[in-house]
């Protein structure tokens, strides 16, 4: 499944690069451009395309959380996330979804921007 997640996120940058001639990277700049074309799209899609949208995306959140903060991608319950250790994760494909859904209180770019902060935090205990 990692690798079908890994092929979801190249194929999400090769897609917008074709269409939208965007050079979308594993970084921060990326997910802040992800974020604003959620938000230019998601009024315009049907129910249908959210579920595909969310994988997609979810899946490139997710790499570049890995990419830039650590951790790696592991199932729990039939939920896969991006697991820091036994006890901190983050679920970019549910976080994806909500932006979709509810706009831009549910953020991914503050979501990918929290994570150093609380993953930090949680050692501090």
């Amino acid at each position: 499944m990692e690798e079908q997640i890994k092929y979801l996120a190249q194929n999400l940058i090769s897609t917008l690069s074709e269409k939208l001639g965007v050079d979308l990277k594993y970084d921060r700049a990326s997910v802040e451009w992800i974020d604003g074309y959620i938000e230019r799209i998601r009024t315009n899609l049907e129910e249908a395309a959210i579920a595909g949208l969310s994988n997609s995306i979810g899946a490139f959140l997710g790499e570049c959380i890995i990419a830039n903060h650590g951790g790696q991608w592991r199932e729990s319950e039939g939920t896969w996330g991006v697991y820091f250790d036994e006890e901190n994760a983050a679920y970019p494909f549910a976080k994806v979804q909500k932006h979709l859904l509810h706009g831009s209180g549910d953020s991914i770019l503050s979501f990918y921007d929290v994570i150093p902060v609380v993953f930090s935090k949680s050692h501090e205990i």
